[in-house]
């Protein structure tokens, strides 16, 4: 990465809704499923044809009372749309916010804002089954000019867990400078943010796995894979997984340094990107 480029967005608005009635306590569990899932839900970004507004709330929903899923990192969404979906799930849910941001050439930024009346702002966020606190816009390097994305942490005291979700910028993200490359320098602050044993941090990376031959493969730190395990990783050598994009690729990722217990890819039928549901031993 160019050293002259300056952190941006640094300041970035981070919204949290809790319940206004009183938590109630949750028992850590033994077992706590993890997921992630790229919504699609930007109807603008190529998206219209991949589910209707309902399904892609109702799929999210799935993930927790079907899947099991205790805590969802969800990209692409609209803010409306997550709030329904936690509102849905009950009072014990909560949730964590960021949207994207668009940086124009004389350095202004606005919030993107979804097509449809009513959804609110485009962004990524946390959908947890118990309180979440700690919540952090991590820093890292954006583009000067287009679309910046990010990295959200929440810690989730019930189960004992960090939480890490990233949406990633893809090549030709900077439109002032369409060479440039990111995703090396937000997976470092993306692993520096999640540091620690009880983290599982993830979301949509926008990159093929480390595997010999691929080009992509210098973006990667040191830490994924190693001292952590990918969702779907098989042995401590393997550097692939099983495709999370209608394109054939693997672009979505669950990482952890607990004991996993098992991994899901799960088409939801409301998106090009099929979720990912991590389950980890906690206790």
């Amino acid at each position: 990465m160019v050293a002259v480029l300056a952190l941006l967005g640094l300041a970035s608005a981070v919204s949290v809704t809790q319940s206004v009635v009183s938590d109630r306590s949750v028992a850590a569990a033994r077992e706590v499923t993890v997921a992630t899932w790229n919504m699609c839900g930007v109807q603008q970004w190529g998206c219209a044809e991949t589910g209707s507004r309902s399904e892609k709330k109702r799929q999210l929903k799935r993930l927790a009372t079907r899947a099991g899923a205790r805590v969802i990192l969800v990209q692409e969404a609209c803010a409306a749309d997550l709030k329904a979906t936690r509102k849905a799930l009950g009072s014990s849910w909560r949730s964590s916010f960021k949207a994207y941001k668009w940086r124009d050439r004389n350095g202004r930024k606005s919030t993107v804002q979804c097509a449809a009346r009513g959804q609110g702002a485009a962004g990524f966020g946390i959908l947890s089954d118990s309180a979440v606190s700690e919540v952090t816009a991590v820093a890292s390097q954006q583009p000067t000019v287009g679309l910046q994305r990010g990295i959200l942490c929440a810690t989730v005291a019930a189960h004992r867990l960090r939480i890490c979700n990233a949406h990633l910028s893809p090549p030709g993200s900077d439109t002032a400078h369409p060479d440039w490359d990111f995703r090396d320098d937000q997976l470092k602050a993306l692993v520096g943010a999640a540091s620690g044993r009880r983290t599982v941090y993830g979301g949509d990376m926008n990159v093929d796995p480390p595997e010999d031959g691929s080009p992509s493969a210098w973006v990667w730190p040191a830490g994924p894979y190693t001292a952590y395990r990918e969702c779907d990783q098989s042995s401590a050598s393997s550097r692939s997984g099983r495709p999370t994009h209608s394109s054939g690729h693997k672009l979505d990722y669950l990482f952890t340094r607990l004991p996993r217990s098992g991994c899901d890819v799960r088409d939801t039928g409301a998106s090009d990107h099929r979720a990912l549901l991590i389950r980890v031993r906690t206790a």
